[in-house]
């Protein structure tokens, strides 16, 4: 696959929404900013945000919706590999923000659901309904970890509740075109859960202890996965981390895996001619890059 590198220089890119002028916004984790990268390349702060803003999207009313870690500590590698560590020195809790792209005005909208905080949230996409599916995959270091959530809210900020509780490092999500289903990919797990929709911020319960739904993978030996993008035929695109690249899972079953270079490729998002360009966030290296994807892409329910 042909790769062309867009713009370099990004702190720790994530959360890539393909815009309709043909930029890209997209979150700059280290810097803590969310930005805009131009179709030439170019890289303009639209609002600084604190913390670690994680994955994106835009709502219902044109405005972007992120996700707040809370921030992270970092580690500067060999080859110019950058990676998060552990809790950032200032984290004070995480949140889900509103920004409004013309002005730049940040809002915080959620800081807990239901008395308890949001640790890390991390990934978010909006349903036909307005309303959007978000997962928190909570904090660690060298001696705990939290487990992780899948929570729905309104952009209002009238309603937030944990849909699935209890999973391990849960990070992209992403509906099924006909909004069925919507997957989690767990990172540790390198598995993707498969839970069947049954209304507006609800799930199917599982049948038993045993039989706690259903999933795609794991992958082999040791690879991790991150944020994803779902194909218009249905086909979930996940970005690998340590394989670096995207792994295409089948949810008839099958994998495919197309490699970018980068360690730590963190996500994926559609737009342009057809669905079918597709920008990735090589993260480690702070790059940008797009392609031509083989399929086309499933459009997202709001854009600007």
């Amino acid at each position: 696959m042909d790769l062309e590198l867009v713009t370099d220089g990004l702190g720790f890119p994530e959360g890539p929404i393909a815009m309709a002028d043909g930029s890209v916004v997209l979150v700059e984790i280290r810097r803590r900013t969310l930005s805009r990268v131009t179709p030439d390349g170019r890289i303009e702060v639209i609002a600084e945000l604190g913390g670690g803003p994680n994955g994106a999207a835009i709502g219902p009313d044109g405005a972007a919706y992120v996700c707040n870690n809370g921030g992270f500590e970092w580690l500067d590698g060999p080859g110019g590999i950058t990676a998060p560590h552990g809790v950032a020195k200032d984290y004070q809790g995480g949140s889900i923000q509103r920004v409004d792209l013309s002005t730049g005005e940040v809002t915080t909208l959620y800081t807990a659901c239901d008395g308890r905080d949001l640790r890390g949230p991390n990934d978010v996409v909006f349903d036909k309904s307005g309303g959007f599916w978000f997962t928190d995959l909570g904090k660690s270091n060298a001696e705990w970890s939290h487990h992780g959530h899948l929570l729905y809210a309104r952009p209002d900020g009238s309603i937030i509740r944990r849909v699935r509780e209890g999973m391990i490092t849960p990070n992209g999500v992403g509906l099924s075109p006909d909004e069925s289903m919507v997957y989690v990919a767990e990172t540790t797990t390198s598995r993707v859960w498969v839970f069947e929709i049954t209304g507006p911020g609800e799930i199917a319960q599982p049948a038993g202890r045993f039989t706690p739904g259903r999933v795609l993978g794991p992958l082999p030996g040791y690879q991790l996965l991150d944020s994803l993008a779902v194909e218009a035929g249905g086909k979930v695109c996940v970005a690998t981390l340590v394989n670096g690249g995207v792994t295409v899972f089948d949810p008839d079953g099958g994998t495919e895996h197309i490699a970018f270079p980068d360690p730590l490729v963190t996500n994926i998002c559609f737009g342009g001619a057809e669905m079918r360009d597709a920008w990735v966030t090589a993260s480690g290296t702070g790059k940008l890059y797009k392609c031509r994807w083989p399929r086309p892409g499933l459009k997202l329910n709001f854009n600007a």
